[in-house]
């Protein structure tokens, strides 16, 4: 006989999340430390983030930082703290010696001035893993100021995406989240490590070498071909048709053809039997090779559609196609609202707003929000009290000195 309160296990990994359990002390600010910190947070790791008494200054950036503390820091509980106080340093001590994980993205050289590096907080906790997001790995740069765009650079990123001439970062923060979840990944094989050996380690994930990774697809293109990669607007393309086409209305939709058996049926969908007949064009390298004379007579006839009539013929024809959409579009995409792709938090004082999820399906679930957005310092007692341990009077004296808030 069961209780009513007894649970499968597949229900509580459904309801607690894979990382259950896991306590995560993090020190970050603007994107890519909080990625990290968000990722194990919605996989339900207990995240605790650790504010200056004024609070991140994340939270009041203007313009296309606007969004960076909103998406980056739901499913967090939030504590001030003055780490240039001497008590304000020993409650981050003691938190991270309290934690799994410490996640930290300072400037070079700080936590090892505030002690709070992973020489020092690992002798009390041999079983810490500490995650440091820099602009750079160990090497002759590690000590120089970095950000997205910089890696973008430096990298052969922007070169690659902008045209000739004009080097262009992309269009979000790609760098920074994806050596966000460089982190992650280390992280987690740490853990996995942790669980045969005892102990935890140092993990370093950086932008540039992140970003240098991205574009390691180009630096192999040459490896291959003998030629230096173009730029993705002037590129010299694999397939015949991988275009932005306009529309009758006004509208823009890509469409790929990138297999023989898509030319097929693009062919018969698009009623070109011309092109089918050819045998100059029986072959994709042949078609690429074609482009010329393929585009402009395509794009002629799609500008006769309607975006919605060449977005079905190019479903019936069952090949990769896309709206070219912003992201406010996709506050009202149906996929997203039909499999659970939005989750809602507070991204400020103009209120609710609905935000991507971790693009991830675990144990048939999406990933939510256990916790809205914190306000600074929103959980500061409740962290003093219940993870240190400390007595409303200590917790007191604390705010008095103004070591926390």
């Amino acid at each position: 006989m069961t209780s009513e309160t007894d649970t499968s296990p597949d229900e509580a990994l459904r309801r607690d999340g894979p990382l259950s359990g896991l306590k995560i002390i993090e020190f970050t600010h603007y994107v890519m430390g909080p990625s990290i910190g968000v990722i194990l947070a919605d996989l339900g790791a207990e995240v605790i983030k650790i504010e200056p008494i004024e609070g991140d200054p994340t939270r009041r950036l203007l313009g296309s930082g606007a969004g960076y503390f909103p998406m980056y820091n739901r499913n967090k509980k939030s504590i001030r703290v003055d780490l240039r106080s001497t008590a304000g340093v020993k409650v981050a001590t003691d938190l991270a010696r309290w934690s799994d994980v410490v996640i930290e993205n300072f400037r070079p050289g700080v936590m090892t001035r505030l002690g709070l590096d992973y020489e020092a907080l690992s002798q009390a906790n041999q079983g810490l893993i500490y995650c440091s997001a820099k602009g750079f790995l160990a090497g002759p740069y590690d000590q120089r100021a970095a950000l997205d765009e910089v890696a973008q650079m430096m990298s052969g990123l922007a070169y690659m995406t902008g045209p000739p001439g004009r080097p262009l970062r992309a269009g979000a923060s790609v760098v920074d989240v994806t050596g966000g979840m460089f982190g992650v990944i280390g992280i987690l094989a740490a853990l996995e490590q942790r669980h045969r050996t005892g102990r935890g380690q140092a993990v370093d994930c950086s932008l540039f070498e992140t970003a240098a990774f991205l574009v390691g697809q180009h630096m192999a293109q040459k490896a291959v071909t003998g030629e230096a990669a173009k730029p993705m607007p002037v590129r010299t393309s694999a397939w015949a048709i991988y275009d932005v086409f306009d529309t009758a209305d006004e509208r823009q939709v890509f469409v790929g053809v990138v297999s023989d058996p898509q030319w097929i049926s693009f062919c018969d969908v698009f009623d070109r039997p011309d092109w089918a007949l050819d045998p100059s064009l029986a072959t994709n390298n042949q078609r690429a090779s074609s482009r010329e004379r393929i585009i402009p007579d395509l794009r002629a006839q799609l500008a006769q559609l309607s975006k919605a009539e060449l977005m079905r013929l190019a479903q019936k024809a069952k090949l990769p196609f896309a709206p070219v959409a912003r992201p406010e579009d996709l506050e009202t995409d149906p996929h997203l609202l039909a499999s659970e792709g939005l989750v809602r938090v507070t991204a400020g004082e103009r209120g609710p707003a609905d935000l991507p999820a971790l693009p991830l399906r675990m144990a048939g679930q999406r990933a939510g929000v256990r916790l809205d957005v914190p306000s600074a310092g929103e959980h500061s007692h409740e962290i003093l009290a219940q993870v240190l341990g400390l007595s409303p009077e200590s917790i007191q004296a604390l705010e008095q000195q103004g070591a926390v808030a």
